[in-house]
């Protein structure tokens, strides 16, 4: 083993005010929909299935805590797919 490996511990705590703003963002997103937004519902209901993610990502998976080309590799994944997602539905639109 090398002798410059280093580990981060995360504090409990900090999963702990993870998970309540996880839980928050769940019961908002479900009082969303119980309220008519018209086409704005949809808008704040990936919003916050967005900032979970994010959360999840940076937090219980340690991309926060790991090198920077791991979530460079994230991002990019990211953005491959909203490229796809963008390219879906302009074919689905113009058709």
């Amino acid at each position: 083993m090398e002798k410059d490996q280093h580990t981060h511990i995360v504090k409990y705590k900090t999963y702990i005010y993870v998970l309540i703003a996880l839980l928050f963002m769940t019961f908002i997103s479900v009082a969303v929909t119980e309220i008519d937004l018209g086409p704005f519902t949809v808008t704040m209901a990936l919003l916050l299935a967005s900032i979970k993610s994010i959360l999840v990502l940076l937090i219980f998976m340690h991309l926060k805590f790991d090198k920077k080309f791991y979530g460079i590799m994230v991002a990019s994944v990211f953005l491959l797919l909203a490229c796809v997602i963008v390219i879906t539905f302009m074919d689905y639109l113009y058709r």
